[in-house]
């Protein structure tokens, strides 16, 4: 009987521990990109568009992640 009802928690729960490092990673990405256009004497604009582009897939990859815990 505790193993049935541990086994339907674990259906309906959809969060995984690797959320947690997906968000922790999109805040190290947007420290990243904050830095690089803020840099004053000379700006790696190759560096500043890839920073922009992970930021928007990791951002994007949250928003369905948290999305699914709601749902």
């Amino acid at each position: 009987m505790l193993l049935e009802a541990a086994q339907e928690t674990a259906k309906t729960t959809t969060f995984n521990g690797f959320d947690i490092f997906m968000i922790l990673f999109t805040i190290i990405i947007l420290i990243g990109v904050i830095r690089l256009v803020t840099q004053r004497p000379k700006k790696n604009l190759f560096a500043i568009a890839f920073g922009i582009i992970s930021l928007l897939v990791f951002l994007a990859s949250d928003a369905i992640m948290i999305k699914t815990w709601f749902s």
